[in-house]
């Protein structure tokens, strides 16, 4: 079974979502962050995303 998407609580700025997408994706967690920012002006789907990611992830 896959492994489950977290938001650490440590390593976090707001609430862990852009460290948490990092982690499970192996990706710089300062990429991540700069793609939501990205997407959060381009229409605010970043912000949409963001939200649904802390409602419906679970912290470590």
């Amino acid at each position: 079974m896959a492994e489950r998407f977290t938001r650490p609580k440590r390593g976090s700025w707001i609430v862990g979502v852009c460290a948490g997408v990092a982690d499970g994706l192996g990706l710089p967690r300062s990429l991540v962050r700069l793609l939501f920012v990205l997407a959060a002006g381009a229409g605010g789907a970043g912000v949409i995303v963001y939200f649904l990611l802390w409602t419906f992830t679970r912290a470590e």
